[in-house]
């Protein structure tokens, strides 16, 4: 879809359809009221009568208004003005693109870009609408024999600003959108291909693919010959049950000077976890080929960055593998020799995502990076612990930790922080090995994220629990893209592009 940015009247417009808000009680926002005024009390007379009350998420749609110049005026419930925030806002754009979406306009003039949102400026709103319409009009139809399309869909959005000095702050915002917006979808359609398409090596021919696209970027891969000879045996242990071989796909990103230390991205790339030897219930298992998630959530945040050609330096690694049970799966009882010497006891197989990230943090200590940040759909305790809402973050680094928990509010993609202390490393005590691989039920998400501190200590390091986040179950199942958007606005935050002076 195209977007652009203007700044007009509402009833100078000649469009398919021009989008205006209405606040509780039966309220014209201040661009309606314009529009109310020139047409004799068009809309006023609407809501004297009760056909909208205001409330978030309403619709009216009206044809011919009088002395309009537009097809078409979209009233849209906005709830009580001084209760506007974040999370509405991005519900009304969801409703307002969903809604123009079937009514046939192929463009339309949006003026909710002028609404009043706390502590948000129009970079953000404008950003925040282009990233919810694009994901709004997301569809996963690749493998369906008939597809559906809408009849006469949404092709265009201009977004209206108050004042033409708003103009380039709407444009930089319009560009950031669609870049995030594009690693969303990268990241959602290789999350929700199905594991018997997306192995290991799909995983490697994807991140190929998009490095071939951009002059700075280039693909290697980490075989398991490679990884035998280098001491991965951790992650081969995972991979061994599977019939398709573990593959280490690595994105490099140079944009900034050659001597720059790049920001690596690692992401669990578990196609498909079985549970291994520790098998896991039957119910919703199929729901594990979400176990990628980090590594799409990596995918995408390169291809957001690649879109964005911002000057930094960064390496993507996607850890690619599948847990399945076999006779040459790893069990319950084995002690691992990790690529960095540390010995691990396997108490569960299921606790597989920590071993193969743990000898890819130890591999990426060749790039001397900046800060490692591993993205990973790692522990159900932290769904349990925070929901669907909020991804878990860790980190041994509190400058990091902050950085990210600044770019999860502004990109509204949030993480909560759990502690790191010494205390819960008491739970990983082995009486056989340096320590095990599974800390108990309490505390279950902090215990992974200490696990893989161990193998973290000579760079700055953070950890990012998306079990909850990266994917919905239910009617609407599917990846939601997330966290390329947290992603995105650190590695703008790093650069500056990413502030609104």
């Amino acid at each position: 879809m195209e977007f652009n940015v203007k700044s007009g009247s509402p009833e100078k417009q000649r469009s398919a359809c021009i989008v205006v808000g209405v606040f509780e009680p039966r309220r014209l926002s201040g661009v309606a009221e314009q529009l109310d005024k020139v047409s004799d009390g068009y809309l006023s007379n609407l809501l004297r009568r009760g056909d909208l009350e205001g409330k978030a998420g309403q619709t009216l749609l009206l044809h011919h208004v009088p002395n309009i110049l537009s097809e078409r005026v979209l009233l849209v419930g906005c709830g009580k003005e001084r209760e506007l925030d974040e999370r509405q806002y991005k519900q009304i754009i969801e409703k307002t693109i969903h809604t123009l979406n079937e009514t046939g306009s192929m463009e339309a003039v949006c003026f909710l870009s002028e609404l009043h949102v706390k502590g948000r400026d129009t970079y953000w709103k404008i950003r925040q609408a282009v990233e919810a319409a694009q994901g709004g009009l997301y569809t996963f139809n690749q493998l369906k024999s008939r597809k559906e399309e809408p009849r006469r869909p949404l092709r265009k959005l201009v977004f209206n600003v108050q004042t033409r000095r708003e103009l380039s702050l709407g444009e930089k915002a319009i560009s950031h959108g669609l870049a995030v917006a594009k690693g969303v979808t990268v990241c959602r359609d290789v999350a929700n291909m199905p594991p018997n398409i997306c192995t290991p090596s799909y995983l490697a021919e994807k991140a190929k693919a998009l490095t071939e696209q951009y002059e700075n970027m280039s693909f290697s891969a980490v075989t398991e010959q490679e990884m035998a000879e280098l001491g991965m045996n951790a992650y081969l242990a995972v991979s061994r049950g599977s019939e398709h071989e573990a593959v280490l796909s690595l994105i490099h990103y140079q944009g900034g000077p050659s001597d720059q230390a790049p920001i690596v991205l690692v992401g669990k790339g578990l196609t498909f976890d079985s549970g291994g030897i520790s098998i896991k219930p039957s119910a919703n298992m199929d729901e594990m080929k979400y176990d990628m998630g980090g590594a799409a959530g990596v995918l995408g945040a390169m291809q957001a960055l690649a879109e964005l050609n911002l000057p930094i330096n960064v390496i993507g690694a996607l850890a690619g593998c599948e847990n399945m049970p076999d006779g040459k799966a790893y069990r319950p009882g084995d002690i691992i020799t990790t690529m960095s010497g540390q010995t691990v006891e396997v108490l569960n197989t299921d606790a597989e995502g920590r071993l193969v990230l743990c000898d890819t943090l130890t591999f990426v200590e060749r790039y001397e990076p900046e800060a490692v940040i591993d993205v990973a759909t790692l522990t159900g305790a932290c769904v349990i612990a925070l929901g669907a809402h909020a991804s878990g973050l860790m980190s041994s680094h509190n400058p990091l930790a902050h950085e990210l928990l600044n770019a999860s509010e502004q990109s509204g993609d949030r993480a909560w922080r759990l502690p790191l202390w010494d205390e819960y490393n008491e739970q990983l005590e082995s009486p056989f090995a340096d320590f095990s691989n599974l800390g108990g039920r309490e505390a279950g998400a902090i215990t992974a994220g200490c696990f893989l501190a161990k193998f973290t200590k000579k760079y700055n390091w953070a950890h990012i629990d998306v079990a909850g986040t990266a994917w919905r179950s239910g009617a609407k199942k599917g990846s939601t893209g997330r966290p390329v958007p947290m992603l995105t606005q650190y590695l703008l935050n790093k650069t500056q592009a990413g502030t609104n002076d």
